[in-house]
C-alpha cells in the first residue's frame, strides 16, 4: 500500500468531495464551516460584582492548568473552519459563546461552549450522574450515546492516545472496562470526569469560489458521565465545552496533525449594535495586524507585557511586575468578560485617566468602581491607552475599549473603567472581551505568536488559503450556489496536477 504524505491526503480529500452538492466562496484551500453563537440567560444588565464572580470562577478553573494534554501535533496545515458569531457583546449581559458541533453516525448536534482556557472537547454522556437535564439558556440539552453511534469507539488504556497524549495528572483507567478516563477538579469546587471516545466530527469544507463540501474526520473527545459544583446548575447548562488550547488533544491540534486545518485560529467580536462577529480555524488576514510571541512553555496564551502608556505617556510601572512566573504574567482569554490588571499597574492607570479628564468630567466612586459623569461623547474626551508587548506590538485601546456605560446619573451619562484590580499577591493580568472586542485576534500556534488589529467586526474577513497561490475567502458569508458543480469540475484539473506533483515528490524523497 502506498502511504502518502499528509498534504497529499488533503488533496485526495478535496477530490473526493467534488461529487457532493456544495456551497461556495473564493479560496484555494478547503475550509470547515461551523456556526458560533452567543447566548444570554438574562436580558438585563448586571453589576460588576456579578461579572467579577463569573470571571473569578472561570479563572480558578483555567489557572489550575485546565484540561491540558501533553504533546503537540505535526503535519501540514489545511483548510479553514468558519464560525459565524451571533448575539451582543455587551459585557453587562451575562452570556457565553457557543457553537454547534455534529458528532457520531448518524450525526447528532451538540451545543458546546467555546473555551480558550482548556484543551479538550467534552460532551455530556447520557449516563451522566447529577448532570442538568434542562438549561436556563433556552436550548435543549442533548446527551451523547456511545452505543447510538456506529462509528464510536472508546479509547482503551493501552491505546497510544491514552499513554502518550492524555495528561497523567488527569488520566484514569478503569480496571473493569479498561477505558481511558479523565477527571478534572477545578479551583471553584466544580469538576467533571468521564472517558475518552473516538468518533466522527462532521463539518463543511470550503473549497473556494463560494463552494463548501460536506466532510468529516475522526477525533478523540471526552464523554462526561459525572459533574459536580457549578457544572450541575441548570441556569447556564450546555452540552459540553470546546477547548481551544494549544495541547495535543485539542480539536485544533488533532485536525492540524492530519493536514485538515492550519495550526491557528482567529476571532473578531463585534462590540456595538447587536454584537456578533466571527471565529475561524485559520489565520485572518489584515495588513495592520501586529504580532507578539507567546511566552514559551505556558499552558495558556501568555504574552510578555512590557509597559502601559496613557495618552502617549508611559506609566511609572516597574517592568519586572509583568514577568511571567507561576503566579505572574499576562493572559489573553476570550472567555473572560472583563479585564484584570495587577495592582501595580491598575492604580497608576486609573490615576492617569482620571487626571486627564478631571477638568471636563466629574469623577466619582460608584459601587466601588472608578466612574465619571460625562455630558459629551467619551471618544473625544478620554485618552487612548496602549499596552506594549514584546516584539514591538502595541494594543491600542480607545475609550470605548476600556470604559463601560453604566446608565445615567443626574442627567449625565455614567461611564466606569472596566478594568478590575487584581489584589496584591495574585499577579496574573487577564485581558478579556472588554479589550478584545472590535479587533481581529489571531492565535498563530505554528509560529507561537498572537496578533491583533482594530477592525469593524460587522464586516467580512479575509483568510489566507493556498494551493501554491494566495487567494481569499469571505469567511463570514457562505451561501449555496447553483454554480457549485461547474466550479468543482473546473477545479479537478488543478487539484489532480497538484496531487501528481505531491506523489512524485514523495516518491523521489
Amino acid at each position: 500500500m502506498l502511504l502518502l504524505p499528509p498534504a497529499t491526503a488533503a488533496f485526495m480529500l478535496i477530490i473526493a468531495a467534488v461529487v457532493l452538492p456544495v456551497t461556495v466562496l473564493s479560496s484555494s484551500f478547503p475550509a470547515t464551516v461551523l456556526q458560533l453563537q452567543r447566548i444570554f440567560p438574562v436580558n438585563e444588565k448586571v453589576e460588576f460584582k456579578v461579572l467579577r464572580a463569573r470571571d473569578a470562577a472561570r479563572h480558578e478553573r483555567i489557572l489550575q492548568g485546565g484540561a491540558g494534554a501533553g504533546g503537540g501535533g505535526g503535519g501540514a496545515g489545511g483548510g479553514v473552519v468558519d464560525f459565524s458569531v451571533q448575539g451582543t457583546s455587551d459585557p453587562y449581559l451575562v452570556g457565553l459563546y457557543f457553537t454547534k458541533v455534529r458528532l457520531g453516525t448518524p450525526p447528532r448536534e451538540y451545543n458546546v461552549q467555546i473555551d480558550t482556557g482548556s484543551d479538550i472537547l467534552w460532551i455530556t454522556c447520557n449516563s451522566c450522574i447529577d448532570c442538568p437535564r434542562t438549561s436556563g439558556l433556552g436550548i435543549d440539552l442533548n446527551f451523547y450515546d456511545v452505543t447510538g453511534s456506529s462509528t464510536a469507539n472508546t479509547v482503551s488504556c493501552s491505546d497510544p492516545i491514552c499513554t502518550n497524549m492524555v495528561p497523567s495528572a488527569s488520566s484514569q483507567c478503569s480496571a473493569e472496562t479498561k477505558q481511558c478516563g479523565y477527571s478534572f477538579q477545578y479551583g471553584d469546587g466544580s469538576g467533571t470526569s468521564g472517558f475518552y471516545v473516538s468518533d466522527m466530527l462532521y463539518f463543511d469544507m470550503i473549497l473556494g469560489n463560494s463552494m463548501v463540501a460536506n466532510s468529516s474526520a475522526s477525533i478523540v473527545f471526552g464523554c462526561s458521565n459525572y459533574q459536580s459544583g457549578d457544572l450541575t446548575k441548570s441556569e447556564r447548562a450546555i452540552d459540553g465545552i470546546f477547548g481551544f488550547g494549544q495541547q495535543g488533544l485539542s480539536v485544533v491540534s488533532q485536525l492540524f496533525s492530519r493536514g485538515i486545518t492550519p495550526h491557528s485560529f482567529s476571532h473578531c467580536l463585534k462590540g456595538g449594535g447587536n454584537g456578533g462577529g466571527i471565529l475561524v480555524l485559520g489565520e485572518i488576514l489584515e495588513p495592520n495586524i501586529v504580532y507578539s510571541p507567546l511566552v514559551p512553555s505556558q499552558p495558556h496564551y501568555n504574552l510578555d507585557l512590557q509597559s502601559i502608556a496613557v495618552n502617549g505617556i508611559l506609566l511609572p510601572i516597574d517592568q519586572s511586575v509583568f514577568a511571567t512566573s507561576n503566579n505572574r504574567g499576562t493572559i489573553i482569554d476570550s472567555g473572560t468578560t472583563l479585564a484584570y490588571l495587577i495592582e501595580e499597574a491598575y492604580d497608576p492607570l486609573v490615576e492617569a485617566v482620571t487626571s486627564a479628564v478631571s477638568q471636563s468630567t466629574k469623577p466619582l466612586i460608584f459601587k466601588g468602581e472608578q466612574c465619571y459623569k460625562v455630558l459629551v461623547s467619551v471618544s473625544g474626551l478620554f485618552p487612548p491607552m496602549s499596552f506594549n508587548f514584546a516584539g514591538g506590538a502595541s494594543m491600542v485601546l480607545r475609550p470605548e475599549d476600556y470604559l463601560v456605560h453604566m446608565g445615567f446619573v443626574d442627567g449625565a451619562a455614567l461611564w466606569c473603567i472596566g478594568f478590575q484590580k487584581v489584589q496584591q499577591g495574585q499577579g496574573i493580568s487577564i485581558l478579556g472581551d472588554l479589550v478584545l472586542k472590535d479587533k481581529i485576534v489571531v492565535y498563530d500556534l505554528s509560529h507561537q505568536r498572537v496578533g491583533w488589529a482594530n477592525y469593524d467586526c460587522s464586516l467580512s474577513v479575509n483568510v489566507s488559503v493556498t494551493f501554491g497561490r494566495d487567494e481569499f475567502i469571505n469567511a463570514g458569508q457562505v451561501s449555496v450556489s447553483s454554480s457549485s458543480k461547474n466550479f468543482l469540475l473546473g477545479l479537478i484539473p488543478s487539484l489532480f496536477e497538484a496531487l501528481i506533483a505531491q506523489i512524485i515528490t514523495f516518491l523521489i524523497l
